[in-house]
């Protein structure tokens, strides 16, 4: 089956990008080297195509009572201009997907769903919806999506022909301005623990967006980054994957999201069951012995197998291994664990799964 391409494949070609098959997407993995753009992106300021992402338009005046049933999370307090993460659950409690919601107005949102679950989701919310006064519209293939992070990415804007103002708060966006006389609307949400963008245009203008912050982003020394380098910032970020962390076989709760599961809402899909106490945990482990912990590893505490791995690199930053694994509640007290890598039983100590401080 011939691999999807987003607006920006053309770009990825012509700066070397290496293609791999990503859920189905032709993606660049990396363009240099993992570890050169993961410190780009901590150090300086990289660029991303994350045109893959789904993105889902809610409105109708029964916006507020669909989402609020839909999502774990609560919407109550937002505002126009405002971001909200929170996950997606069915009824058994585990996990839909991540999501995150743009407020336009009382009638109008935006939901930002991963690329791989889009038309599953997209499914699941239509279900949802039947009884709520509301349309849905699935406008992934109509936007590009880019994301610029890292400390001098105000640096990289400032070369550029900017109409009006850009987010300046964390999980705010504004809906529409010109960046280089493309409408866009622009977030500051992040997925690598640093400072930065998300500008969204239409499809057709995706190209000539990249390309023009390429050029303005030559004099700060912007580097192109890969799904690597994605891979390992927002791992030591402390942000989850789905597939990894969360899935559907593994709750919001139990991926220790509690803070985007509101449990006082009077109701949402799934509530009963992630009102229950977990069984299972998410903690952060660092490897003391040499090896490398990867996804499915089984997790050990005191000779009995006790979890698993959900992510597991050499963490650049750091130095050092470092994984998330998720582990029985009954063992979450303990400091010392082992994985099974390739038959050998390797040390590790738990930690935070925040393995860096976040500068958002």
């Amino acid at each position: 089956m011939e691999l999807k391409k987003t607006p920006l494949y053309d770009a990825h070609v012509a700066f070397g990008g290496q293609i791999v098959d990503f859920g189905g997407w032709a993606l660049p993995v990396r363009y240099s080297s993992d570890k050169k753009e993961h410190f780009a992106v901590r150090e300086n300021v990289g660029i991303f195509d994350v045109s893959h992402m789904g993105e889902i338009d809610v409105k109708g005046n029964g916006c507020y009572d669909y989402l609020q049933n839909l999502v774990t999370n609560d919407i109550t307090s937002m505002t126009d201009g405002k971001v909200r993460y929170t996950t997606v659950a069915y009824e058994n409690g585990f996990t839909v997907d991540d999501v995150l919601i743009y407020k336009y107005n009382d009638t109008h949102y935006l939901l930002v769903v991963n690329a791989s679950n889009t038309d599953k989701d997209y499914a699941w919310f239509l279900k949802q919806a039947e009884g709520y006064d509301v349309t849905l519209e699935n406008i992934s293939d109509s936007i590009a999506q880019i994301a610029l992070q890292g400390p001098n990415y105000l640096k990289v804007m400032e070369n550029m022909q900017v109409e009006g103002e850009l987010p300046t708060k964390y999980y705010t966006f504004v809906p529409e301005m010109k960046i280089n006389g493309i409408k866009c609307l622009v977030s500051r949400t992040g997925y690598t623990g640093e400072l930065g963008l998300e500008l969204y245009c239409a499809a057709e203008d995706g190209l000539a967006l990249y390309n023009a912050i390429m050029k303005a982003g030559e004099p700060v020394g912007l580097l192109p980054c890969g799904l690597g380098a994605r891979d390992s910032l927002r791992f030591e970020a402390g942000m989850p994957l789905y597939g990894h962390e969360i899935d559907e076989d593994i709750t919001p709760m139990e991926a220790d999201l509690t803070f985007a599961v509101k449990l006082k809402k009077e109701k949402f899909n799934g509530k009963d069951v992630l009102s229950q106490p977990r069984k299972r945990t998410r903690i952060g482990l660092k490897l003391t012995d040499r090896g490398i912990a990867r996804a499915h590893d089984k997790v050990f505490c005191n000779g009995k197998e006790v979890g698993y791995v959900t992510t597991g690199l050499p963490s650049p930053s750091l130095g050092v291994s470092i994984a998330s694994a998720l582990i029985c509640t009954c063992v979450e007290e303990e400091e010392n664990f082992e994985i099974e890598v390739r038959g050998k039983m390797l040390k590790a100590v738990k930690c935070s799964y925040f393995f860096v401080e976040s500068h958002r």
